[in-house]
């Protein structure tokens, strides 16, 4: 090989024309008259330039990857090479297509080894990205599988060189490249005798891909979350409280922030004036104001333009008390979450319920969920939850002591890190004296991501300072989620042995 002065990948030409033939034949000594003609390369180059590139050593032509944009609904999965390239015309491109198909890829015997082939698939990525494409597909040739075939099936063949029994230096490359094989082709590529006329249809898919809405909306990436530590003190009525909320909901939305969350119980002074009944009765006096508070909550979401947690109150239905919050989006619409798990504490003192359904919800800034203070230390909850797509979990909590409150930030992230999403904890400070069964209260609120390259080494993003009223305001990044999803240095929720274990909702 000679030295090497320059390398250089860039888009490929009709010029190149006769040095690109020259280099298929050296590539392709299996298959004899594997090249391209003139007019088929002088087709590929009209129709969609981006898609055809070389690299180039020292000016000369090292290796190329064509490629094609096409709409992967049209074609079966079981595909030939023939059908996809549309009998080698590339009528099958389309500039509305959702999935960028290669169609040829090849490195000059003499420069490989040099890693130029990665190099290729990583523009073939970067091209996937930016055009908002949900994928990179091809079939890709087992040249070694001949010396097989008459011991493995294609699927044993490919299980084998996955557990690195059998060395295949094309698949092989391709899986590190992050493409994995979804299905076995027959007869896909012609001429294909040392695969045996079998293919491997092989995928990458774009994390970042969004599909197209007809709605006039934007799509957050980033979002700030706005966190309430609030101060219990002592209000004359509900109108004196919901001043103070509107005040922080004020705050947190000068900062643009997308989501306000606001502690478990944070209405409890009200109970105040109903000291002189017991706790469970002034509890239930309590829950009357709930449908008011949620009533003001959604109007302050609309006017503020803000999505509003309203952490948790009491509320009766059918005779029976249960602990509930509300997710006011800044659409208006309305949606009730519950607490599901209720301490011995709040069954005893209060005769409080369990709550019934859990589920994550929809909201401009993707899908979220809510667990209310104990549902965080149970792991089942927030994983379902992961699974349904969850980016943000919020915790409104509600401690006396340092004790309760560690319980609750350690198990909150805990969760960060075992379902690789954002989770933000909020809580109260303060004292009221003149509330039973809510004496003191102790409260550090945070923000935790998990524990990656892309993300605060300890796993916290942001923290407040703790029993002090203060607002936090921190922002998340989703698209580091899903590199996280896709190339983590662990990958918490991709490991799981769901042969041996499963989960689901009753």
């Amino acid at each position: 090989m000679k030295d090497i002065e320059n390398i250089e990948l860039t888009y490929l030409t009709l010029n190149d024309y006769q040095e690109l033939k020259a280099a298929m034949i050296d590539s392709y000594t299996t298959m004899p008259n594997s090249f391209w003609k003139e007019h088929q390369i002088a087709s590929l180059i009209e129709c969609f330039p981006e898609g055809q590139v070389v690299i180039k050593i020292n000016d000369q032509i090292a290796g190329c990857a064509l490629s094609i944009m096409v709409d992967y609904n049209s074609f079966d999965d079981h595909h030939s090479y023939q059908e996809i390239t549309g009998n080698y015309t590339f009528s099958t491109h389309t500039s509305d297509g959702d999935v960028l198909y290669g169609i040829d890829v090849f490195i000059k015997p003499e420069y490989r080894g040099l890693r130029l082939g990665r190099r290729l698939y990583d523009y073939r990525k970067e091209l996937c990205e930016r055009l908002n494409l949900r994928g990179v597909a091809f079939g890709g040739r087992i040249p070694n599988y001949h010396k097989y075939s008459d011991k493995l099936s294609p699927k044993e063949y490919i299980a084998k060189v996955r557990r690195k029994e059998i060395h295949d230096p094309v698949l092989n490359f391709q899986v590190s490249n992050d493409f994995h094989p979804t299905k076995v082709l027959k007869n896909y590529l012609e001429g294909d005798d040392a695969s045996n006329d079998y293919a491997v249809l092989l995928e990458w898919d774009n994390i970042y891909y969004e599909k197209k809405s007809k709605k006039a909306s934007v799509i957050k990436k980033v979002i700030r979350l706005g966190l309430i530590q609030w101060q219990m003190r002592p209000y004359k009525d509900l109108e004196e409280l919901m001043t103070q909320v509107e005040f922080f909901v004020d705050a947190v939305s000068g900062y643009r922030s997308d989501f306000a969350l606001f502690p478990e119980f944070f209405n409890a002074p009200l109970m105040a004036q109903n000291n002189h009944l017991t706790e469970a009765e002034a509890i239930r006096e309590l829950a009357k104001h709930t449908e008011e508070i949620v009533k003001q909550f959604s109007q302050l979401s609309i006017s503020y333009n803000i999505n509003i947690i309203s952490g948790s109150m009491p509320e009766m239905q059918n005779g029976k008390l249960y602990n509930v919050g509300y997710l006011c989006r800044r659409d208006g619409t309305v949606e009730r979450y519950e607490k599901l798990h209720v301490t011995p504490d709040e069954v005893r003192v209060w005769g409080l319920q369990k709550g019934h359904e859990l589920k994550s919800f929809d909201t401009d800034c993707g899908k979220i969920g809510i667990l209310i203070c104990y549902d965080s230390e149970f792991p089942e909850l927030s994983r379902i939850l992961a699974d349904e797509g969850m980016d943000i979990l919020f915790v409104p909590f509600l401690t006396d002591t340092q004790n309760g409150y560690s319980r609750v930030r350690n198990c909150s992230q805990a969760r960060a890190i075992e379902n690789e999403c954002y989770v933000a904890i909020a809580g109260s400070v303060g004292n009221l004296p003149k509330v039973q069964n809510m004496d003191i209260q102790y409260a550090q609120s945070m923000v935790f991501t998990p524990c990656d390259f892309a993300f605060p080494a300890n796993g916290i993003k942001a923290e407040a300072t703790p029993n002090s009223e203060m607002i936090l305001i921190a922002d998340v990044d989703i698209d580091l989620l899903r590199q996280l999803h896709q190339f983590g240095s662990v990958r918490n929720l991709k490991d799981r042995r769901k042969d041996l274990y499963e989960l689901k909702k009753l």
